[in-house]
């Protein structure tokens, strides 16, 4: 990160040359700073509002330790995601305040406190199998700074137990649907609210099931309108899209 164009920037606002929403824009464009073994975007915070995620899967936990040591110089709130117990154990050692959500595979460092908007979102999960991604959403919503409302374990196997929850889905702003198996569910939900449904396919199921392609097609192929979908197991970017909807 070029250190001595951001003083000058700040110079120029500071002398009147330059007005502060033109300096943020311009900032906007900064760099990035480079790693050894990877290239972090410092500056995806101003840009777009939200840090650069850690993705840990495929990363040595000594590199996600030193590739969030140096976030946090930058970032108020880190979120790692796909990470193991042994990512966090080496995270630790860098940031006390580190928090492992262990089901969620979700590793938390929050160095500022999060202003959560008014307005809710609502995930939801076909079957108890699907939770670990659902939660997987619900953190992620939860540090990009929205209400979360969960609703798990009410698929189309046994629909009365979505129906009695009718009025509560109703409420929120933005609704994220979890499901494996043939992912019905979210076509179900789609029809029943006047609300954004995003889907996301898992890959819970037996073997036709493929891996979560079956819940995919039939999400893709849903007959419900305004209902969109995210990639198999992706709680992390569906809570990413529900976020900036949930903000507009």
């Amino acid at each position: 990160m070029d250190h001595s164009y951001l003083m000058k920037v700040l110079n120029q606002v500071a002398s009147g040359e330059k007005k502060p929403e033109d300096a943020i824009e311009q900032l906007k464009t900064l760099p990035f700073e480079e790693l050894e073994f990877s290239t972090i975007d410092q500056h995806r915070n101003l840009r777009t509002g939200y840090p650069e995620a850690i993705f840990c899967e495929g990363k040595t936990p000594e590199q996600a330790a030193e590739i969030v040591r140096h976030m946090m110089i930058h970032n108020t709130n880190i979120l790692a995601t796909r990470a193991s117990q042994n990512h966090y154990d080496a995270i630790k050692q860098v940031a006390a305040d580190a928090v492992y959500h262990e089901l969620a595979r979700i590793i938390v460092i929050k160095q500022r406190e999060i202003h959560c908007s008014e307005k809710t979102i609502a995930v939801i999960t076909a079957g108890t199998a699907d939770i670990p991604v659902a939660e997987e959403a619900a953190i992620t919503a939860e540090i990009l700074g929205n209400k979360v409302d969960r609703i798990y374990d009410v698929g189309v196997a046994g629909i009365h137990r979505l129906l009695s929850k009718t009025k509560q889905i109703r409420t929120a702003n933005v609704i994220i649907v979890v499901a494996g198996m043939e992912g019905a569910l979210a076509s179900v939900v789609g029809g029943l609210v006047d609300k954004p449904v995003i889907a996301v396919p898992t890959s819970v199921g037996y073997g036709a099931s493929f891996g979560g392609i079956s819940a995919l097609l039939t999400m893709l192929n849903s007959c419900a309108a305004g209902v969109g979908v995210v990639n198999i197991d992706n709680g992390f970017g569906a809570a990413y899209l529900a976020s900036n909807i949930n903000k507009l």
